[in-house]
């Protein structure tokens, strides 16, 4: 399936695209090449030209812009951390599955997590205008996909699947933060 026929299924009915993704054979690779490579790209593509193209302003100091060298140090930062975001989930996912009478497999839980990613890449369009960002809450959707394809890719009882969905968007949440943290603290203000 093509990235963008699998974003629409995923978007527009997850349950159903849970189950077809649960038939397809694992290969982290071919999803990583041709799924996770392709979506990053947004956050940090809209983020850049958000940063450094169209500005913020800031009351004193009026529009201000981040140099362009920054803005794309920023990006490349950015788009390593969100495929490793992923990545990270993906073992979470695998470690804390018979926790939740789960099944360990590492290539499931690595689908689960790139998958119910997908609306938080979407959601980089809005780091295009700072009055923007708040539109990113939308990226949540992501949860509710996690929680339809907890039983069919990790065989986690269904009762299961809520505790097991917010121990991962906790942990998501936390890595979402420290990853802003460090691209502020490593880009300051060119960071978006």
């Amino acid at each position: 399936m093509n990235p963008i026929q699998r974003v629409l299924a995923i978007l527009v009915d997850p349950a159903v695209a849970w189950i077809a993704i649960a038939k397809e054979p694992d290969d982290a690779a071919r999803v990583l090449t041709g799924y996770v490579a392709l979506l990053a790209l947004i956050p940090a593509a809209f983020g850049f030209i958000g940063a450094c193209v169209v500005g913020a302003v800031v009351p004193g100091a009026g529009l201000v812009r981040a140099p362009i060298l920054d803005g794309l140090f920023g990006a490349v930062f950015a788009y390593v951390v969100s495929c490793a975001t992923v990545l990270v989930l993906g073992l979470l996912i695998e470690v804390l599955a018979p926790t939740f009478d789960g099944r360990k497999n590492f290539d499931s839980a690595f689908k689960l997590a790139l998958f119910s990613y997908t609306p938080v890449w979407l959601c980089g369009v809005f780091l295009l205008a700072p009055g923007l960002r708040f539109l990113g809450l939308i990226g949540f959707y992501g949860a509710y996909i996690l929680w339809l394809g907890l039983p069919p890719l990790m065989k986690a009882p269904e009762r299961n699947a809520l505790p097991y969905t917010a121990a991962i968007v906790a942990s998501a949440c936390v890595l979402l933060l420290i990853s802003s943290a460090a691209q502020r603290a490593v880009f300051g203000a060119a960071a978006f």
